[in-house]
């Protein structure tokens, strides 16, 4: 039996009925696991919820999220009402990123660490390839979904979760488009949209420029780094974006990124590093230069000695691998659960 089954759900209509089906897929992951008793079950959760629960500043982003994104928002009002829950709490949910701690306080529980990516682009007539582990807590493990949603508005996509979330960590659309996130620790939040949201839009973006300047905009309240592919063009792009500014690279050889900022026209931006996310991004670096990814890209994200791969030892866990391959007229992916447990779930995508 696996010890981390990712269950596919698909889910189509209006917003609210798409987010609907999310949220009652994962409502009793949400209450076990998320948000047990009215009590969210991460310290550092609930001390967030105290300080920003009905505040000010949360409205604020409520209304930002509002006035650039609405059909995102209803889908999260969906969410909430698919899982039983207050849309306060969902929304607040999407939003722990962009709320900090009080001054002096910090949770007992350690930061976690997420994610590291590989961007590959194409040789000869082979395809491009973006590959992601997607790291969290082990709480979610064994709790996460991939959706395959064919909106009544915009392009079909398909994401990957955890429960309560927009599923948009990493995923695909029709229109050829390919996305995976790192999480980034810089020190500049503001009042804004959201990240989560800024991830869902591109999710429906038509092509990759659309992408980037989503990516662009001045009203972000945090920010991700973002692996972007186009298939018809096999085109990738490195996309440093926190909240204050936005660096675009296109990708010409093999390349990696774990939770930090690279890019020197961000070097003036505070930011807090991990030992981890700095030690995943020399092992990576030193695997591709040293040939690695002639066996693909799990050689790479599979690596246990680092560890890029998170097992569960420590305090990150990797929820998922994933791997795109952008053909122009098609994707081909592939999710596996484990090194031990590869291509749970797979497919094609074409290109319209």
């Amino acid at each position: 039996m696996s010890r981390n089954p990712i269950r596919c759900v698909r889910a189509k209509g209006d917003a609210f009925s798409i987010g609907f089906v999310i949220g009652q897929a994962t409502a009793s992951s949400f209450r076990e696991r998320v948000f047990r008793e009215n009590v969210f079950v991460s310290e550092q959760y609930q001390i967030l919820n105290a300080r920003w629960r009905g505040s000010d500043y949360l409205k604020t982003l409520e209304s930002a999220s509002r006035a650039a994104y609405p059909r995102y928002v209803r889908e999260i009002e969906g969410i909430a009402a698919g899982a039983g829950q207050d849309f306060e709490t969902v929304f607040l949910l999407h939003c722990m990123d962009e709320l900090r701690l009080p001054e002096g306080v910090s949770p007992a529980t350690k930061t976690i660490d997420r994610c590291t990516s590989l961007l590959v682009p194409p040789e000869g007539d082979g395809p491009a390839v973006i590959a992601h582990n997607e790291d969290g807590g082990a709480e979610s493990l064994g709790a996460c979904l991939w959706v395959e949603v064919e909106p009544d508005e915009g392009p079909a996509w398909s994401g990957f979760g955890t429960p309560g979330i927009l599923p948009t960590y990493f995923g695909l659309n029709e229109a050829g488009l390919v996305q995976a996130n790192n999480y980034i620790r810089p020190n500049d939040r503001k009042p804004g949209v959201p990240k989560e949201i800024i991830c869902r839009a591109i999710l429906s973006a038509k092509d990759l420029d659309e992408a980037i300047e989503i990516l662009k905009r001045k009203d972000r309240a945090s920010g991700y780094h973002h692996n972007l592919g186009e298939a018809k063009t096999g085109r990738l792009v490195s996309v440093e974006a926190p909240a204050s500014g936005c660096v675009v690279r296109e990708v010409a050889s093999p390349r990696a990124h774990a939770n930090h900022l690279l890019y020197g026209e961000l070097d003036g931006l505070e930011q807090t590093i991990t030992l981890s996310s700095r030690n995943r991004q020399e092992a990576a670096d030193r695997m591709i230069a040293e040939g690695a990814l002639a066996m693909g890209a799990e050689a790479v994200l599979f690596d246990e000695t680092t560890p890029i791969y998170a097992n569960g030892s420590g305090d990150s866990q990797t929820l998922a691998t994933s791997v795109f391959a952008l053909f122009p007229d098609r994707i081909e992916w592939r999710v596996h659960a484990a090194p031990d447990e590869r291509y749970v779930l797979s497919g094609t995508m074409r290109v319209v």
